[in-house]
């Protein structure tokens, strides 16, 4: 059989992520400070693309402003990308000037005066350098000072300290007791249990029943076995209650205080109002810049005889990127509007009446509803936050599965969960309710669930077992 080289014509369709969709979809996943990010670099990098700093009265009635997300009928990105090549002489030479303007509300901010925190490094340095060690000492203190972690804990042994300062062990071992009483009071231990030893030897009056239970019952202490250690101990069991409730108010980790944690402060891109029995969906754009196209540039293209062709060419190029910019921000905006809206339609009674009202939502339900594939409602969902009248959640925190009713209805995991976490701020704290108590509760209310499934879910909103809540005291 003999094998030859044919031509053929095939046609086929296949999806080619351009650039410009490649930057549609990006931009859809970005949040809005991510996204004011975005634009300031765009702005520094396209000199076609200027910012807008003051808008006039003059100049908002002659510009074109970007349309607002709640307008419809736009074409999508992958719409305009099969459009014919945009004739800019004509773009030019109509007499209105191309503005592109967020019309948002200006606000006053307020900056806040940023100062360093003092570190619990420089805290125990400090300290150490009030006393008169010795040159020695002074070595290692800062060896043990320069190897505690975040919580105040000596991460190396005394043999490595040995071996760094060239000193004998009891040398290193003298000079840890005299850190371990710096303040905070327990940094430099090794263990949970010498920590609590040193702050109970700080404490004033008779400890010695607190550092008995310390010593031998640090298991039965986090059980919460209070009647084994008064047994064990021959005390009485108010005795032990007492001495439980002081080591209760220790510090277990010393360096909490000197934390490098800050607090983090979200910023909602969505906000969610009712106006005459309506929710209405409300962009946060504040802080993104205000968008133009030089006018230089603008002249650079009507006068053909301005610049060589190359010139022009990259000039147009650089107009090509900051439409295909414009069109990709608003594409974004009607996709996150759409979403929100397709949400609050699904979680109605959230929205009227609270977290006990949440219902289950996948994001096939909103896909279909907005005629979106889920990919693209997944990224809408990513790292974007709504405010709303019950507080600020996550746009992820509306999709959740369910569980079944007696009555054959469905009921969301959070709402379980809202559910779990109210009776538990209702129990008796000296007789703390199981998790099969909890779940005979949930189906006296027509919630059928298991004990597992409870204890799933306490544990996924960070409350302890019924031991170890227990409270004699």
């Amino acid at each position: 059989m003999a094998y030859e080289l044919k031509q053929h014509l095939k046609l086929s369709q296949q999806l080619i992520m351009t650039p410009q969709l490649q930057q549609a979809i990006r931009l859809l996943q970005l949040s809005s400070l991510e996204l004011s990010d975005l634009l300031q670099q765009e702005i520094n990098e396209n000199p076609v693309l200027d910012e807008q700093v003051d808008t006039s009265d003059t100049e908002r009635d002659d510009a074109a402003e970007l349309p607002t997300a709640e307008q419809e009928g736009s074409e999508s990105p992958a719409t305009a990308e099969a459009a014919p090549e945009f004739d800019w002489q004509e773009y030019f030479r109509q007499s209105t000037p191309r503005t592109i303007a967020y019309d948002a509300e200006d606000r006053e901010e307020f900056e806040p005066i940023i100062t360093k925190k003092t570190s619990l490094e420089d805290h125990l340095t400090w300290q150490l350098h009030l006393h008169p060690f010795t040159e020695l000492e002074m070595k290692i203190g800062e060896h043990i000072i320069g190897n505690l972690n975040t919580d105040g804990y000596l991460q190396v042994t005394v043999e490595e300290l040995c071996r760094d300062c060239g000193a004998e062990p009891s040398q290193v071992e003298a000079m840890l007791e005299k850190i371990k009483r710096f303040d905070p009071v327990g940094v430099a231990s090794r263990t949970l249990q010498e920590c609590l030893l040193v702050q109970a030897d700080m404490l004033p009056g008779d400890q010695r029943l607190v550092k008995k239970m310390l010593l031998h019952h640090m298991a039965n202490l986090e059980g919460r076995r209070y009647q084994v250690i008064a047994r064990e101990l021959k005390v009485p069991l108010d005795a032990v209650v007492e001495a439980s409730h002081i080591i209760s108010n220790m510090e277990p980790r010393p360096g909490r205080a000197f934390s490098d944690n800050e607090t983090v402060y979200i910023t909602p891109d969505i906000y969610v109002y009712k106006i005459n029995d309506e929710w209405v969906v409300v962009l946060n754009e504040d802080g993104q810049p205000k968008l133009r196209i030089n006018a230089f540039y603008k002249k650079a293209l009507a006068d053909p005889d301005l610049f060589p062709p190359k010139t022009r060419d990259y000039i147009q190029d650089k107009l090509r990127s900051a439409l295909w910019l414009i069109k990709s921000i608003y594409h974004r905006q009607t996709t996150i509007v759409k979403v929100m809206k397709s949400i609050i339609k699904f979680q109605r009674e959230f929205f009227d009446y609270g977290a006990g009202y949440l219902k289950p939502l996948v994001l096939r339900d909103v896909a279909e509803d907005i005629g979106m594939h889920e990919s693209n409602v997944s990224r809408v969902t990513t790292n974007k936050y709504v405010h709303t009248p019950h507080g600020v959640f996550e746009l992820k925190y509306f999709f959740n599965s369910g569980l079944l009713s007696d009555n054959g209805e469905s009921i969301a995991s959070e709402s379980v969960k809202n559910k779990i976490r109210e009776l538990l701020q209702q129990e008796d704290p000296r007789k703390p309710r199981s998790d099969q108590e909890i779940a005979d509760l949930l189906k006296s209310q027509g919630i059928n669930i298991a004990r597992r499934t409870v204890t799933k879910y306490r544990e996924m909103i960070g409350i302890l077992s019924s031991s170890k809540r227990r409270k004699h005291f």
